[in-house]
């Protein structure tokens, strides 16, 4: 049975549930908790609007989001979204939630006119991968990923 939850655009009212979701997703990725950091990104990203965050909630319980950041495609001549973060609480997981939020943030990015959403996932997180590429998500084989680190 199928668990009954609701996913809407989140807001500055929802800073504080969101920022421990987030934290809990930072450390998923190893990073130190900082719940202070975590709701300044938040409240900056949504205060001047630098991204869009869909959320999840069962009741008026938050248990997971995602977040999404513009960008240029200067190649094709056109605008799409980075799907950068989706997590979802453990306790809520395997329920659907993942798969809608998802979904709320391919609607909402094509009611945009965005041409696709872009992610990227860690090579070893393979009920992500197994979720987007149920979701019609295709893996690049054509370009490969640089960084360079500018941090002092």
């Amino acid at each position: 049975m199928k668990s009954s939850f609701t996913t809407r655009i989140a807001t500055a009212d929802d800073l504080d549930p969101l920022t421990l979701l987030f934290d809990q997703y930072r450390q998923f990725y190893g990073c130190t908790p900082d719940l202070g950091a975590a709701g300044d990104w938040l409240a900056t990203n949504i205060q001047q609007n630098r991204s869009v965050i869909f959320v999840a909630l069962a009741d008026t319980e938050m248990l997971g989001f995602t977040q999404l950041y513009p960008a240029l495609c200067s190649v094709e001549l056109v605008d799409y979204f980075v799907l950068y973060d989706l997590f979802v609480a453990e306790s809520a997981r395997r329920k659907g939630m993942g798969r809608a939020l998802m979904n709320a943030a391919r609607e909402w990015a094509a009611q945009q006119g965005a041409a696709r959403l872009d992610l990227e996932t860690a090579r070893d997180n393979n009920a992500g991968q197994a979720l987007y590429r149920s979701l019609g998500y295709q893996v690049d084989e054509v370009f490969l990923k640089f960084s360079l680190d500018l941090s002092p």
